[in-house]
């Protein structure tokens, strides 16, 4: 060692990537170079090549074979190929060859030496193993032998007419090209390069995993044809390619000759004729007009006595009615006229071309025929056109013989249509596009009184209504672009001054304006008497229907009010014993909830209750249901349920769901005498059907049908079944509002309920409700707490009522019930005491139905302020409540007894209940 180097930071400093590898193949040092090309990696040490390139063991392989022949014999070692990572270690692209050095530096006991790893640029004559290159001229030892070997090879390459390139190693780094490869691919950088850098763009074409398949093999590969992408071309190129591997002296593929022929013009052209005969035979197969292409035959004097169809299209045998393609005319026509054999004869002889028309009575038919020689004259071919003409002959003949007597049959046809005119009774008229009447028949005079003379040359606007001249000049304006005009109806004057309703039906042609025109006075008259009888038969049937409602309500109620009023007043007795008086208080506590059963039922058939939806699988409903029909219908009375396993979900009230299939069922009971079979039914994904007029619908619905074994329902009464009020059975075994309930929850939940029966045969209820996305369970824990108890526990309830006794009752109930109370007559007061706080109060609770904001108003506003404040309404009948059902407050359905405002209350209000956060 010389005496003051660093050695160690000499080779740290190298620009070249180094490592330092002990007999083992361990990294024992690597320099800055190799480390700020690995990424920086300080972990090198002590790693073998393997596991720093654990996924590229093709690559390491044979590193690591090098470096073991460098310590077996104790001589450098190298090869060339591509260095495995991301990059290589100078931070090169991937797959770009290197040199790879592998120098054993001897320890300092002689023992165990240590390898210098190092990477660099790759000679041009490489041959990717660490060997100078073979070249074909092997075994030519003087240098000037070995040029003039290449220059002869350059010179038999470069006279090549195809394109010729040598490339060497694994990596494929080019040797040599001739100028024919330089046309072809463009003038590029190549001596001395790889392919992938040469050509980046055939990343994708598989090129470059040819070559390497070629080089591992050994074996040659040979395309025709094969497209090729360059550069910036929009066009694939075609190209005729070999791959044929070189080998040394040993037989080892040290290179691959590539050459070829760019015939992409070939290709071209050859798609070309093809796309043209394809053109052409489709052409030829899709005419209506027959197509063939004849081989004349000539005797000895030069005449034609014979030809074969060589060619034919299929609308030749729709012509000719016979296919005979391939077949000579003495086969199966043998008696063919004379004349097409002269005639075809001439054609090919002289050239010139003939357009004809003539009869073939082999087949039966006329032909108007083309006829022209093609290809060599020798060839006596002649290309024919015809088409089939008999039927136009035909009517020639027919026409002919119609213009013998056409002058006759044109005077008596003149005579009729002047009698038809003369005597119809409808109008006919003439008349030019500035609006002029030109030409009319007597009926007008019949109709409006006023003369021929008196009408014609004169606006037609004179005449027509005031009312009715803009719509009839538009008319008018609209014949004038040649639009025909059915049906237009306007009034036009009489004479005496009234008016009559005419009904045109004109149409433009030559310039004027045809028309027939009809009095459609009295069909004006009678459909407006119709109208107006129809309406009154309406304005009856609504009356009628009002009264049987008001009637029926009526009736129900004074039922109701006569049980309240005779126990009242017996509850008034001082002397009333406790058990009367609770019998009493029972009976007006029961015809109470009857009077709310009552309303709810009006409310519903008249879509108007407050519903409170939500998403069900309507199927594990209807099961649920069945077993309450089934004790509501009785022991003689079979339920039978058809549901799918699948699930299907709808969005409405539970609570009314289920009182409608109980009010269809116990309509079934009662249609079937008590006896009989019920089958509940459900169909999921039907569309729903036109209902009593109305449109119906293909979106999805799910479908609950009940169907009985009754007697069914008279075709008569099918119309009338869903009326309040309305009922064939026997006074006292119903209201007649159960099906009124059903109808008005369908409607009001965006469904329907329809009827099918036939008599003898039982009848069929079907509930329509649109089906609705499943909805995830809700994480409100409070909902599934123990139902709360009605004594409150002191808590401060803001009391909002506008009626003075409905909120003196309420303030006292709730003191009674334990909750300390605040009445505020209308919203703006409640807002006003509860503040930007809400002032201490545990809960509101309010009428829906108030003057100034409503509740319904008030409880939106809380819960932008105060969204922890409850908020409980209450209403008998709310139209905004039951037109969104989805107002997301506790609601108390009016009348309500103090036990249910204590629940909902306790349940909202309760102590300890987290209030709800925005």
């Amino acid at each position: 060692m010389t005496p003051g180097l660093d050695y160690r930071r000499l080779f740290d400093a190298s620009p070249e990537p180094c490592l330092v590898l002990d007999a083992e193949g361990r990294i024992l040092a690597a320099n800055r170079a190799y480390r700020d090309a690995a990424g920086g990696r300080d972990d090198l040490p002590g790693l073998r090549l393997h596991e720093v390139f654990p996924a590229e063991a093709a690559l390491v392989g044979p590193i690591e074979a090098s470096l073991a022949r460098a310590l077996a014999t104790g001589r450098p070692d190298a090869l060339t190929l591509p260095y495995p990572g991301r990059t290589g270690p100078d931070g090169a692209p991937a797959g770009r060859c290197r040199r790879i050095t592998h120098s054993p530096v001897p320890g300092a006991d002689g023992a165990a030496p240590m390898v210098l790893h190092r990477v660099g640029e790759p000679p041009a004559a490489d041959d990717g193993a660490g060997r100078p290159a073979l070249d074909p001229a092997a075994g030519l030892e003087a240098d000037g032998d070995l040029q003039a070997a290449h220059a002869r090879r350059d010179l038999v390459f470069q006279q090549m007419p195809g394109f010729v390139a040598v490339l060497r190693g694994p990596c494929h780094l080019f040797e040599y090209v001739n100028d024919a490869y330089v046309a072809i691919a463009g003038s590029r950088d190549f001596l001395g390069r790889t392919v992938r850098e040469v050509f980046p763009e055939l990343a994708d074409q598989g090129f470059y995993e040819l070559l390497d398949t070629v080089y591992r093999t050994g074996r040659p590969f040979a395309a025709r044809a094969l497209p090729i992408r360059l550069g910036r071309e929009e066009a694939d190129r075609a190209i005729d390619l070999l791959y044929q591997p070189l080998r040394d002296g040993e037989g080892t593929v040290t290179g691959i000759f590539v050459g070829g022929y760019d015939v992409t013009e070939q290709v071209r052209s050859q798609a070309a004729l093809r796309d043209s005969e394809e053109r052409y035979r489709t052409l030829l197969d899709s005419l209506d007009v027959g197509f063939c292409i004849l081989e004349m035959k000539f005797d000895e004097a030069g005449r034609a006595i014979d030809y074969r169809i060589a060619e034919a299209n299929p609308a030749f045998a729709r012509q000719t009615g016979a296919d005979v393609a391939g077949l000579w005319v003495s086969e199966f026509a043998p008696d063919l006229e004379r004349h097409w054999f002269d005639t075809y004869g001439r054609v090919a002889l002289t050239g010139e071309p003939i357009h004809f028309e003539n009869q073939a009575d082999v087949f039966g038919r006329w032909f108007d025929v083309r006829a022209l020689r093609i290809g060599d004259p020798a060839q006596a071919r002649v290309a024919v056109f015809f088409s089939d003409i008999s039927d136009r002959k035909r009517m020639e003949e027919a026409l002919r013989v119609l213009n013998a007597s056409l002058e006759a049959q044109v005077a008596e046809r003149t005579a009729e249509r002047d009698q038809i005119w003369q005597a119809s009774t409808d109008l006919f008229c003439v008349a030019s596009f500035e609006g002029r009447l030109v030409s009319l028949n007597p009926a007008w005079t019949a109709l409006l009184g006023w003369s021929v003379g008196e009408l014609l040359g004169r606006p037609f606007l004179d005449f027509v209504h005031p009312d009715d001249r803009p719509a009839t000049k538009a008319a008018a304006e609209a014949l004038a672009r040649g639009e025909p005009q059915p049906n237009f109806e306007n009034r036009y004057r009489h004479r005496d001054g009234s008016h009559r309703w005419l009904s045109w039906n004109a149409v433009p042609r030559d310039g004027r304006i045809y028309a027939t025109v009809r009095d459609v006075t009295a069909v004006r008259a009678q459909a407006a008497a119709l109208a107006q009888a129809e309406e009154a038969l309406r304005q009856s049937q609504k009356m009628e229907a009002v009264g049987q409602l008001t009637g029926g309500v009526a009736h129900d109620f004074n039922n109701l009010l006569t049980i309240i009023r005779s126990s009242v007043d017996f509850l008034r007795r001082p002397e009333l014993p406790e058990a009367r008086k609770r019998r009493y208080l029972d009976a007006v506590s029961d015809t109470v909830d009857r009077a709310a059963k009552l309303t709810g039922q009006l409310l519903a058939f008249a879509r108007r209750q407050a519903l409170s939806p939500a998403v069900f699988d309507v199927g594990e409903k209807v099961r649920g249901v069945a077993d309450m029909i089934d004790t509501v219908t009785g022991a003689r009375v079979r339920v039978v349920v058809e549901v799918p396993d699948h699930p299907c979900f709808v969005r409405a009230d539970l609570s009314q769901f289920e009182t409608a299939l109980i009010n269809m069922a116990v309509n079934a009971r009662d249609a079937m005498d008590g006896q009989g079979t019920l089958t509940l039914t459900l169909t999921c994904g039907a569309a729903m059907p036109p209902i009593r007029g109305h449109a119906g619908s293909q979106n999805a619905f799910a479908a609950v049908s009940l169907t009985d074994t009754g007697p069914g329902v008279p075709p008569d009464l099918i119309g009338r079944i869903f009326e309040p009020f309305f009922t064939t059975k026997e006074v006292g075994r119903g209201t007649g509002l159960g099906l009124s309930q059903v109808f008005g929850f369908a409607k009001q939940s965006g469904g329907d309920v329809d009827v099918t029966s036939s008599p003898g045969r039982g009848a069929t209820f079907t509930l329509y409700l649109p089906e609705a996305p499943a909805m995830s369970e809700s994480g409100d824990g409070a909902a599934a707490d123990a139902p709360a108890s009605p004594i409150g526990a002191g808590e401060s309830v803001l009391v909002v009522e506008d009626n003075i006794e409905v909120g003196r009752f309420c303030t006292q109930i709730l003191q009674d019930l334990g909750y300390r109370t605040t009445w505020a007559t209308n919203a703006e007061e409640a807002l006003e005491r509860l503040g930007p706080d809400g002032a201490g109060f545990d809960v509101v609770f309010s009428d829906v139905v108030m003057p100034g904001m409503g509740g319904l108003a008030l409880a939106h506003e809380l819960r932008r302020r105060m969204p922890g404040l409850p908020v409980v309404l209450a209403s008998g009948y709310s139209h905004v409540l039951a037109q969104d059902d989805a107002h997301g407050f506790e609601l108390l359905h009016k009348p309500y007894s103090a036990e249910q405002l204590g629940h909902i209350l306790r349940r909202v209000a309760r102590p300890g209940r987290p209030r709800r956060t925005a």
